[in-house]
This record gives structure tokens, C-alpha cells and sequence, in this order.
């Protein structure tokens, strides 16, 4: 599986942005701080969600990023290809050269595998996700960690 943390950290960052984005526009410092992604690349990601319009930018005092479109109108997989990712389980990459430049005997078992996923991710939400309780519980904690460590450098 070649899901690599570009695919990850995007659909974290993604995530983050939706369970916090009901108070404002949200930066990505405040992301960077909840989920321990360094600040260069979540700029990096977040230029290639932005160009698929997944967000969009919020500028000024008190600026940052929102999300684009409802959370329940933006899917996991949207957001893995938005980041260049694929959800390849071929060990060829898809190029069907996995076999001395030829298809390998399980080249279609695992291709297939890869669409499966994709269709999975294609039927989560963000909105889906948000509503998870271990997702919330998770949340909560990330939050109440940055509130304590706020408290402890004053």
C-alpha cells in the first residue's frame, strides 16, 4: 500500500479544519500545533487543496483557512488525489510492469484492490468523520493539550 504521509497529513489537516472551522477561520499554526505537522508542509499542502478548491483562504487579522464546500460535500479520496497521492497497492505503481516489464500474475488482484479502496474512500465525508466519537474524543484531548501547554509557557 502506498499511501504515503502526504495523503495522511492532508486528510488530518483536512479533518482538523472541519472539527474547528465552525469559530473561523483557522491557521495553520493552530493546525501545525494540534497535529504536530511541520508549518512548511502543511503550506505545501494546503496550496494544492486550495487550487482543487477543497479550502479557501480567509486573509487579514484573524485570517487562516476554511473549508470550501460543506464537510459533508468534500470525500477522503477528493482529498488524497487533490495532494497528487494514489492509493496504489500494486507494486508496479498501476504500470503493469511488475514482472520483467510485464504483468505480474496478481497485477489485477491487486489493482483491484486499490479501486476497492479508493470506492471506500470516495463514501467518507469529512461531516462522516467529524461525527465519529473517536474522532471527537481525539479532538478533545488535541485541544486540551494545547490549552495546558498554553497555560504552562505564560
Amino acid at each position: 500500500m502506498r499511501l504515503t504521509t502526504r495523503g495522511r497529513y492532508a486528510v488530518t489537516a483536512m479533518l482538523d479544519l472541519a472539527l474547528h472551522g465552525e469559530i473561523g477561520p483557522i491557521s495553520l499554526a493552530d493546525i501545525s500545533r494540534r497535529q504536530g505537522i511541520s508549518l512548511s508542509y502543511l503550506e505545501q499542502l494546503f496550496a494544492k487543496l486550495r487550487q482543487q478548491e477543497l479550502v479557501r483562504s480567509v486573509r487579514g487579522p484573524g485570517g487562516g483557512y476554511r473549508l470550501a464546500r460543506s464537510g459533508d460535500d468534500i470525500h477522503v479520496a477528493e482529498i488524497i488525489d487533490a495532494v497528487n497521492e494514489s492509493i496504489d497497492a500494486t507494486s508496479c505503481g498501476g504500470k503493469g510492469n511488475c514482472n520483467s516489464g510485464e504483468v505480474c500474475l496478481t497485477h489485477h488482484l491487486w489493482n483491484d484492490l486499490s479501486e476497492q479502496i479508493h470506492q471506500f474512500l470516495s463514501g467518507i465525508t469529512l461531516d462522516g468523520l467529524m461525527h465519529q466519537n473517536e474522532v471527537q474524543l481525539v479532538a478533545l484531548r488535541q485541544s486540551e493539550l494545547i490549552e495546558v501547554n498554553a497555560n504552562v509557557q505564560i
